[in-house]
Formats: C-alpha cells, sequence, structure tokens
C-alpha cells in the first residue's frame, strides 16, 4: 500500500472516531417531557334505566298490570319527547320467592316480576329533564324502583374522535413549550424528536354529582435531543 493511500485512510479512520465520539458524547443529551390536554365537555349520549316492579301470587295477574305499567311509562316518554326508536323494553323478570330452599320466611307474595324500559338518546338534556319529572308517573300509580348498581344511568362522551385530533395536537404544543423552557434554562437547543408515544387518552366523570359533565384528559411523552 502507499504512502498516499496509508495516509487517506488514517484520515478516514480519524473522521471516523471523531464521529463516534461525538455521537457517544451527545448520546445522553436529551430531556423528555410530558405534554397535557384537558377539555370538560357534556356527554351526548345517555342510558337510562327504569325498572318497575310488580308483587303478587297469580302469574296471569302480574303480566297484565306490568303491561299496564310498561305502556304507561312508554306513553309519559313518548308525550314528553322520547321517541319510539329511543325505547326499548326487555322481557319481565320473575322470581319465585318459594324457590329459596334455605329461607324459612314467611312471606306474603310469592311472585317478584320486573320489567326494564331503556331509554337510550343523544338528547341528554331532554332526558335529563325527564328523569327530573318521574313524581307525574306516582300520580298515575307507576313507582320507578331504583335500579342500582346493577342498571345504571349511564353517560357517554361518543363524539371523542372528533375531538382527539385537536388535543393530541394541543399536548404536543405544551410538551414542546416544556422541553424549550427546559433547553433555554440549560443554555442549549432542542435538535429533534427522538421518541414520541400516541398519547394516553381517558374520559372520566367531572365528579360524583355530575357524571353528565365528562373529563377529557390526553398525556403524551415525548423525548428531544439537545445541542449546545
Amino acid at each position: 500500500m502507499s504512502n498516499k493511500s496509508v495516509a487517506l485512510a488514517i484520515i478516514i479512520l480519524g473522521f471516523l472516531l471523531k464521529a463516534g465520539i461525538d455521537n457517544f458524547a451527545s448520546k445522553d443529551n436529551i430531556v423528555t417531557v410530558k405534554g397535557l390536554a384537558e377539555r370538560e365537555v357534556e356527554a351526548d349520549k345517555v342510558t337510562w334505566p327504569i325498572p318497575t316492579k310488580e308483587l303478587g301470587n297469580d302469574l296471569p295477574e302480574l303480566y297484565q298490570r306490568i303491561n299496564v305499567t310498561t305502556n304507561k311509562v312508554k306513553t309519559f316518554l313518548k308525550q314528553n319527547g322520547i321517541k319510539d326508536s329511543e325505547i326499548s323494553v326487555n322481557a319481565p323478570v320473575v322470581i319465585d320467592l318459594n324457590a329459596d330452599q334455605y329461607s324459612t320466611n314467611i312471606r306474603q307474595f310469592r311472585y317478584n316480576i320486573t320489567s326494564i324500559i331503556t331509554v337510550t338518546s343523544k338528547n341528554v338534556k331532554l332526558v335529563r329533564s325527564i328523569m327530573s319529572r318521574q313524581g307525574e308517573l306516582l300520580k298515575q300509580g307507576v313507582a320507578v324502583v331504583d335500579g342500582g348498581y346493577q342498571n345504571p344511568t349511564t353517560y357517554e362522551y361518543v363524539s371523542f374522535q372528533q375531538l382527539k385530533p385537536k388535543m393530541m395536537e394541543e399536548a404536543i404544543e405544551n410538551a414542546q413549550s416544556t422541553a424549550k423552557q427546559f433547553a433555554k434554562n440549560s443554555k442549549s437547543k432542542l435538535k429533534g424528536i427522538r421518541r414520541a408515544d400516541q398519547g394516553q387518552f381517558s374520559i372520566e366523570d367531572r365528579d360524583g354529582n355530575t357524571p353528565y359533565i365528562k373529563k377529557i384528559r390526553v398525556v403524551t411523552t415525548i423525548t428531544y435531543s439537545l445541542k449546545d
């Protein structure tokens, strides 16, 4: 190998070694930050189960009574603006109270029959206004029982996908702002993004008293390279 070739090889090797050293030196010059975006929105879908119950000893009579009750509830809902397409009626559930072989209690009635009418609507404000007027059903002899944990009223925000891109953009901007401030404080500059996640999204009730108000939260984690 000629002297010129050896010299050229040494120069190239020097550049490669320098690049490797520079890369190693800047390997840890990074900052990882989180960006947050939050919104409070009103739910745009409600599911409202309306359970009614009848007790008695004569099943045919009970079915007749529960059908009358169901028709009264449906009429009440439709008179207040609920559409037929938003109403569904589940088959009645019958419990034979005498079938419990471990119970020695003497019961006045043998059968407990429950029917659930479910309203599913995107008109949340209308449904909530009807809920506050359930007392009108009492005047008709209809007692709506508590749905309990098995049949709770639920609120959803189904338009989240439309809001998602804007909130993601806001979270990224907030992360970048934090990273820039860090770079300024450390007397360096941002070079570019090393890593970024897709963001963590959550939708929760704002609090226990207003389940129809949802808090949407987006958190993204981004790692930036820094240069002096």
